[in-house]
């Protein structure tokens, strides 16, 4: 006569594998029982995963379910304790098993979740290599949660005003690298550079240039466009620069002339893909608050809050 087997007990000796395991197998049972854990998860109609209780009994290295019951009463008593709504994570099923010549009875069986299993690997015995084994897998799994968690909670955008003084710091940093492949390219005098840039403005603010620039933001002749920059404005001359200098450099370009030719062709390009995607040309975006002023401010705001954090009355 054949030993009854359940659906769920054929899956659980495919993924977790026999109990007669060779040594060679053994010594790699950690690696192993990960994998048939991840293995053996399937998952409902509604994108839930779940386990058989039948299948985690064999991992966790109950020779007999009757014994593995008791794991799960005390798992489903701990559920319940920690204020969890049980059925939602310990489900009875019933299976039908053959017990030979075509006859077969009832077993009782559960779907376990993930939060289910874990339990259930708390409440077993401590002396079985597969538990202690599970107990540290769900606890690093925990604790890799709750880091992930703390991310997710501790994360928020960045405001407009973080994003203008990141981009013009990254810009002060490439403008130095431009004029360092600029003066490779033979762009030397202070002058020939100020014209370099003039031409790469031109190219990507349709012909203006800065002081074009400046008499369309309202802004004074001694004020630095580039302070007065929104974050979309800031990233689009931040392109233009690092393209600008990759350029320079990748076709080892000689001579002012085609430095400043170059310089404008980026620019255009770079408003050419603007004009593309729908975006609002550069010249049409609104003039910014100062970005020394937007410093003082964010940087008061930080010292308030520092403050405020140790003070033991707040």
């Amino acid at each position: 006569m054949n030993d009854p087997e359940s659906k769920s007990s054929k899956l659980s000796r495919i993924a977790f594998g026999d109990a007669n395991a060779s040594p060679k197998a053994e010594s790699d049972s950690i690696s192993h029982l990960i994998a048939r854990f991840e293995q053996a998860a399937q998952v409902d109609d509604d994108g839930v995963e779940y386990w058989f209780a039948r299948e985690l009994q064999k991992l966790l290295g109950y020779a007999e379910y009757r014994n593995f019951s008791s794991a799960i009463t005390k798992a489903m008593e701990a559920c319940r304790l920690s204020g969890q709504v049980v059925e939602n994570h310990f489900v009875d099923v019933n299976e039908m098993v053959e017990i030979g010549s075509g006859a077969g009875r009832e077993i009782t069986n559960f779907r376990l979740t993930r939060y289910a299993c874990y339990l259930i690997a708390q409440n077993g015995d401590a002396r079985k290599k597969q538990i202690a084994f599970a107990q540290t897998y769900f606890a690093i799994q925990t604790r890799r949660q709750e880091v992930q968690d703390d991310d997710v909670e501790q994360y928020a955008p960045l405001s407009e005003d973080h994003k203008r003084l990141l981009l013009r710091d990254e810009i002060k940093t490439h403008n130095k690298n431009l004029a360092s492949a600029a003066k490779g390219a033979g762009v030397v005098a202070p002058l020939d550079f100020a014209i370099f840039q003039t031409f790469g403005y031109k190219g990507l603010y349709g012909g203006l240039d800065r002081v074009g620039i400046q008499r369309k933001k309202g802004l004074k002749s001694k004020e630095n466009i580039l302070d007065h920059m929104g974050s979309t404005e800031l990233a689009a001359n931040l392109f233009r620069a690092t393209q600008t200098e990759e350029k320079l450099r990748r076709e080892k370009t000689q001579g002012k002339v085609r430095a400043n030719d170059l310089h404008y062709e980026v620019g255009k390009r770079v408003r050419q893909t603007i004009r593309e995607i729908g975006g609002t040309m550069p010249e049409h975006l609104p003039t910014a608050e100062n970005i020394d002023k937007v410093a003082k401010r964010l940087k008061k705001a930080e010292t308030k809050e520092i403050q405020a954090s140790n003070d033991p009355d707040e």
